[in-house]
């Protein structure tokens, strides 16, 4: 049996209307994990994009593990976050993004 590599995903509460969006997004990145050979790790939920806590915990554990995978349910949920641009920051750290939505 082979192990399937890690994907970590990211997604901004803030770019949902309401919990039950919040519950779709992150079942769309279950579901984009599996689909490509992926094992979903650590779903990073950004509560509140002005401090991008998330974010940067997401960054902490691509640039100190393995890891170079991140799946977002679209481009927009990294458009707001970080001063260079989110995608940036992961791509400076050899981590592919892929939307979930794009396939």
């Amino acid at each position: 049996m082979t192990t399937r590599p890690t994907l970590l995903g990211y997604v901004r509460a803030d770019a949902l209307s309401c919990a039950e969006e919040l519950a779709a997004a992150t079942d769309s990145l279950v579901a984009f994990a599996s689909a490509e050979g992926f094992t979903l790790g650590t779903v990073y939920t950004e509560r509140d994009a002005a401090e991008s806590a998330a974010f940067h915990a997401l960054l902490d554990e691509v640039k100190r593990s393995d890891v170079r995978a991140v799946v977002v349910p679209t481009l927009q949920h990294l458009g707001a976050v970080g001063s260079r641009g989110a995608m940036q920051h992961l791509e400076f750290h050899q981590a592919q993004v892929w939307p979930a939505g794009a396939r």
